[in-house]
């Protein structure tokens, strides 16, 4: 199995939606901790929602091209 180059080939947005379905399951997640007053685990589903939002965002940006949002010409 071979690695890809970086630059080549599409970049497959579908990954984004799955990034952000993790995103969305591990903020429920962490807010249920909340209630439950687990705030340790609540802390650590907070962080993995936050990096696939994160992944999710990257990998749009390159989907779109050039790297820049319309937020960052602003």
């Amino acid at each position: 199995m071979s690695i890809p180059e970086a630059g080549i080939g599409q970049v497959d947005i579908t990954e984004a939606d799955r990034q952000l379905q993790l995103a969305t399951h591990d903020a429920r997640v962490a807010f249920d901790c909340i209630n439950l007053g687990e705030l340790d685990r609540a802390h650590t589903h907070a962080i993995t929602a936050r990096a696939a939002a994160d992944a999710a965002e990257n990998i749009l940006r390159t989907a779109l091209g050039e790297g820049r949002s319309t937020r960052d010409e602003l």
